[in-house]
This record gives C-alpha cells, sequence and structure tokens, in this order.
C-alpha cells in the first residue's frame, strides 16, 4: 500500500496502515527468529562433531599408549 507523504489518511485508514505495519513486522521477526535458530543447530553441529573427531583422536589404539 503505497501512501504520498502529503495525502492526509483519515482514522480508519490509519489504523489499517498500523495493522499491516505491524503484521508485516511481526513476520520478519518470526523470519529473523527461524534463522537464528538455524544458525545456532549448525553451529552446535559443527562443535559437536569436532568434538567427536577430538575424541576419537584421543581414544585411538595407536596412539593410547603415547603418553606411558
Amino acid at each position: 500500500m503505497l501512501i504520498r507523504k502529503d495525502q492526509d489518511l483519515n482514522e480508519i485508514q490509519t489504523t489499517v496502515f498500523d495493522i499491516i505495519v505491524g503484521i508485516e513486522e511481526q513476520e520478519k521477526q518470526a523470519q529473523q527468529k527461524l534463522a537464528s535458530q538455524k544458525s545456532l543447530a549448525v553451529r552446535r553441529a559443527i562443535e559437536e562433531r569436532k568434538q567427536r573427531k577430538e575424541l576419537e583422536y584421543q581414544i585411538n589404539d595407536e596412539l593410547w599408549f603415547d603418553d606411558i
């Protein structure tokens, strides 16, 4: 809904405009929240993989007696 700056709005138009803007803002926030959740899940998966590889390295039979 495009509104010229010099156009006067009545109370109903203003209310409808505010509702539309509010809905768009809620959708934007929901998309940002979903993107943040996905990013966090990926970050956790990467860290978990790094930890698993490190544990595998430390438990490796060939290296087990190197510290003795």
